[in-house]
């Protein structure tokens, strides 16, 4: 007897939207394929970590392939959709060669990128904090500047330059950099880079009158008082107007000499958001309904950083990409089983965020954390949310070699 065809159900993207869908889609009823040119699943909350070397970049990936073997994986980029003919087409990353694939349902989860605001010199100078390859291009060069620092015969201006770690944007993201910056600089570099140690200054560039905005009043100003007693700069209403090769131009006319800096301001959707044939808001985000549907045939959904539900506001975090794909993987069973499903709604269960040596913030619902309790809650959640065992064990090893051995400074 010939086996019933099942739909086939194509996801684009390997972020935590999509790859929530592919990890839990019912494959007794769809044929599935992912595209991406992202071949592994990265769990970002603790990318900060690994610029420094507190955690190593293979701990917290996990690879589509091995996370659900049935799922057909294509190693490209979407760079068109046909609507008509229900087609996704694509081009290889390791040899750009060009093919299309159908599909009966779309999921379009191809996340967001880092946002400029028509800065220049952002995309030649600054780096971004959102991929492995950034985190491993930050610690690079991070080591670069402390070994070039170190040179006997370098200016001493030109020393206090290069050990000079600028962060644009008091998000999460940034906060998050300079405190893991922070624990490299006073547990480490004391050892480490003796000649150079003194001279690190780490400064925080905030656009706004506070960092951390979309946390409690309360961890925002513990949050400045810890920054502060550690001797991170952190000057706020600070916009950028230009970013040199070795300085800073604010707008107020400071010029603030660097040797790195990262630059964590927000997101912006990607080329490949703006160019799809879907509805879209204001922001050029693929605007949804409450059942996360492009349009009303039930067959193309979006999800994540790339989407906007009509009518209402999610933050464009890992935890609302995340339940996002929960949701619509359950809903597709139901859409291909005849049977309606309730719209998406989304519960926070709070933020968390790492402000350094051994203190966090925990802004839950009922509580308000801060100190080392926040820290343990912080560490214990993330162990439980990496998606694999895997990582979890890969991440207390990490954690437990760099308490015992200190993080790895080599350059390779």
């Amino acid at each position: 007897m010939e086996a019933p065809h099942k739909p086939r159900l194509v996801i684009l993207g390997t972020g935590f939207g999509g790859f929530s869908v592919v990890k839990r889609i019912n494959l007794k009823l769809f044929d599935a394929a992912v595209v991406s040119p992202r071949n592994h699943f990265l769990f970002t909350p603790l990318l900060p970590s690994t610029t420094v070397g507190t955690i190593e970049f293979r701990s917290i990936i996990e690879p589509v392939r091995s996370a659900r073997p049935e799922v057909t994986y294509y190693h490209a980029s979407c760079v068109g959709i046909d609507r008509k003919k229900r087609l996704v087409q694509c081009r290889g990353v390791m040899d750009n060669r060009g093919f299309s694939i159908p599909y009966d349902y779309l999921v379009v989860a191809v996340g967001s990128q880092s946002a400029t605001y028509g800065v220049p010199g952002v995309r030649e100078h600054a780096l971004f904090l959102k991929d492995l390859g950034d985190a491993r291009a930050i610690r690079q060069k991070v080591i670069e500047c402390l070994e070039q620092a170190s040179e006997p015969a370098i200016d001493p201006q030109e020393r206090k330059r290069l050990v000079h770690f600028v962060v644009v944007g008091g998000g999460p993201t940034g906060v998050e950099f300079l405190a893991e910056m922070h624990d490299l600089v006073h547990e480490d570099l004391h050892k480490t880079f003796p000649g150079v140690f003194n001279d690190v200054r780490l400064t925080l560039l905030e656009a706004q009158d506070e960092i951390l905005n979309s946390f409690d009043a309360v961890l925002r100003a513990y949050t400045m008082r810890v920054f502060m007693r550690q001797g991170i700069d952190v000057k706020t209403r600070s916009t950028v107007r230009r970013i040199g090769k070795k300085s800073i131009l604010l707008h107020n006319g400071t010029i603030i000499p660097y040797g790195l800096v990262v630059w964590s301001t927000g997101v912006t959707p990607s080329d490949l958001t703006r160019a799809l044939p879907f509805k879209k808001d204001r922001a050029l985000m693929l605007l949804v309904d409450d059942y996360l549907r492009l349009d009303e045939t039930s067959r193309h959904f979006a999800l994540g950083d790339c989407s906007s539900v009509e009518g209402r506001f999610f933050p464009g975090t890992a935890q609302v990409a995340q339940h996002q794909g929960k949701y619509l993987a359950k809903a597709l069973g139901d859409y291909v089983q005849g049977r309606t499903r309730a719209p998406f709604r989304y519960r926070s269960y709070g933020m968390l965020a790492y402000i350094g040596m051994g203190k966090a913030l925990a802004d839950l619902e009922s509580v308000k954390g801060r100190g080392f309790a926040a820290w343990v809650f912080w560490r214990s959640v993330y162990i439980t949310r990496l998606v694999s065992l895997k990582n979890k064990i890969l991440v207390i090893i990490d954690w437990m070699k760099t308490f015992f051995f200190g993080r790895d400074i080599s350059r390779f």
